[in-house]
């Protein structure tokens, strides 16, 4: 994917843990799973998130391997059933940054295009709009623009699989940079971030998590975070 898996470093990783939840802040390169050639994955690193609990917390959900910032886990199996059934029913608050080439006609808007799986035995799988496919849909905003290029907040309203890389091409018109499936690679890889979570637990204080402006970003121009963010993050509080 254009990059070596990084170090991760866990001291300098947790937006948010109590007795329940860890948000790490995934760096980009590091695939939450081992993926079948082998090599690092978050795996390799749940044991020293477990602080003092007997068992390794588990993902309650992905993040693809070159998208970087807040991935949620469950320290034991009863919060791990509870916070699954909050991302099934869509009750998550999610919040991403990308980068996409070019500027764009309008500051905001919502894409709403059906996903499906294609394959072929030339390309391999990828997600296509589809009439017939499941129902996606992503609120979007433009942040700001600088270097010919635009940062913009996603806000998916569902999870289907690579949502905001096809949304990003097939609703604003322009692939993510650095997208080598849906557009070109790039040398920093994927801009594409993870950058708020808000996970509500009932009479609990919800989830409440957001990772920092990726050092990618800043390079090209971007940062700091934008305000929209701790705005809301502080109103769940």
């Amino acid at each position: 994917m254009g990059f070596h898996t990084p170090a991760f470093c866990v001291a300098e990783t947790l937006p948010f843990m109590d007795g329940e939840a860890i948000v790490i802040d995934k760096p980009a390169g590091l695939p939450v799973t081992q993926p079948r050639k082998g090599g690092r994955s978050l795996d390799d690193y749940l044991v020293q998130l477990r602080f003092g609990f007997q068992r390794s917390p588990t993902a309650v959900h992905r993040l693809d391997q070159d998208t970087s910032g807040c991935l949620l886990l469950a320290r034991h199996a009863k919060a791990a059933k509870r916070f699954g059934a909050a991302f099934e029913s869509g009750a998550v608050e999610k919040t991403y940054l990308g980068i996409v080439e070019g500027d764009l006609d309008d500051d905001l808007g919502t894409i709403e295009i059906a996903l499906g799986k294609a394959s072929t035995a030339e390309a391999g799988w990828r997600i296509v709009p589809d009439a017939a496919g499941k129902r996606a849909v992503t609120h979007w905003k433009r942040i700001a623009a600088t270097g010919g290029r635009t940062l913009v907040e996603f806000r998916p309203e569902t999870g289907r699989t690579h949502q905001i890389r096809v949304h990003a091409l097939h609703g604003l018109g322009k692939p993510l940079l650095g997208d080598p499936f849906y557009g070109k690679s790039y040398s920093s890889g994927l801009m594409l971030h993870a950058a708020g979570l808000v996970v509500p637990r009932g009479d609990k204080p919800p989830v409440l998590a957001a990772a920092p402006m990726p050092r990618r970003f800043v390079d090209l121009g971007f940062g700091p975070q934008p305000a929209s963010i701790a705005i809301e993050a502080s109103g769940h509080e």
